[in-house]
């Protein structure tokens, strides 16, 4: 597995899988549930993973769209 993105944004974390189910590019997202442990205030990042055969494809339509460098 590949990350590909780490944030607090729940809405740009959602985007960037958004992207990558439309071209049927699977992702897994890591630490959903770590908000319990921080008491739901969002200070802990989530993670994007993806496959390592798909990492080259994914990384190229998260930067098209401008979510990664």
């Amino acid at each position: 597995m590949i990350e590909l993105l780490r944030t607090t944004d729940p809405v740009l974390l959602s985007h960037a899988q958004a992207l990558l189910q439309a071209e049927d590019i699977p992702a897994f997202e890591l630490d959903r549930h770590m908000s319990v442990l921080d008491g739901s205030i969002g200070i802990l990042p989530r993670r994007l993973m993806v496959a390592d055969r798909d990492a080259f494809m994914a990384r190229a339509i998260l930067r098209e769209a401008g979510l990664i460098r």
